[in-house]
């Protein structure tokens, strides 16, 4: 048998293992970004506040998280809340949970700096207009702002997608079935160390490269619009 022929029978064979993964980490990652997503608009609106000591807080919990390393944060969620939650709450001690709470956690504080340059980038004479035309401050917020804020940001929103869908294989480390799991538990069963993860490392590309296309095609028409 060739060596091509030899490749395409280790895909076959651990094609749906793979998938399964990826599954696992593009779920990881969607939740990632929209948990984060809501949590970063709080962070944001926080930062941005003229009470200030919304403004300390918003600011201690982004230094924080983006000071330290993901996987200390995924450990410190996953053990600490292991041991406070009651294990009757299997779903709340499941290590999908755990570790999508985390990498929520952990995206909230890069999404919350996208949106409040996001937020800064619209004109202020936007706000002005807005509450001259008899909005008060959360509905020129909402109905004015953010959706340019978001226009502007959308890029960066989805470049931190992509990012998730890297850094989310750390969360092997506590048995989370995703992606890089999969090459593990693949090498572990084959006894080979290199060609698991080579297979692993093209699925992650193919997902990082569609995404950057797709966004590419994205902003091409947002900026038509």
């Amino acid at each position: 048998m060739g060596i091509i022929a030899k490749q395409f029978a280790f895909a076959s064979r651990y094609l749906p293992t793979y998938l399964n993964g990826a599954v696992t980490t593009i779920e990881l990652s969607i939740i990632g970004v929209l948990l984060g997503f809501t949590i970063g608009i709080i962070l944001a609106l926080m930062k941005i506040s003229k009470i200030k000591i919304l403004n300390i807080l918003s600011s201690i919990y982004i230094e924080i998280v983006r000071g330290t390393p993901m996987l200390v944060q995924i450990m410190i969620v996953y053990f600490g809340l292991k041991k406070i939650i009651p294990e009757q709450f299997t779903l709340l001690t499941a290590p999908m949970f755990l570790c999508s709470l985390s990498i929520s956690l952990n995206s909230a504080a890069y999404v919350a700096e996208i949106i409040r340059s996001g937020i800064s980038s619209v004109d202020s004479g936007q706000m002005e207009a807005a509450r001259s035309l008899g909005l008060n401050k959360k509905q020129a917020m909402i109905k004015v702002i953010m959706p340019q804020a978001i226009k502007n940001i959308l890029p960066a929103l989805v470049n931190e997608f992509i990012t998730l869908i890297k850094e989310s294989s750390i969360t092997y480390t506590v048995g989370v079935g995703e992606l890089m799991y999969a090459g593990k538990s693949i090498s572990s069963a084959t006894f080979e160390l290199v060609r698991p993860f080579i297979f692993a490392a093209c699925i992650y590309f193919i997902m990082t490269f569609s995404l950057s296309k797709a966004m590419g095609l994205l902003e091409r028409r947002l900026a038509n619009d």
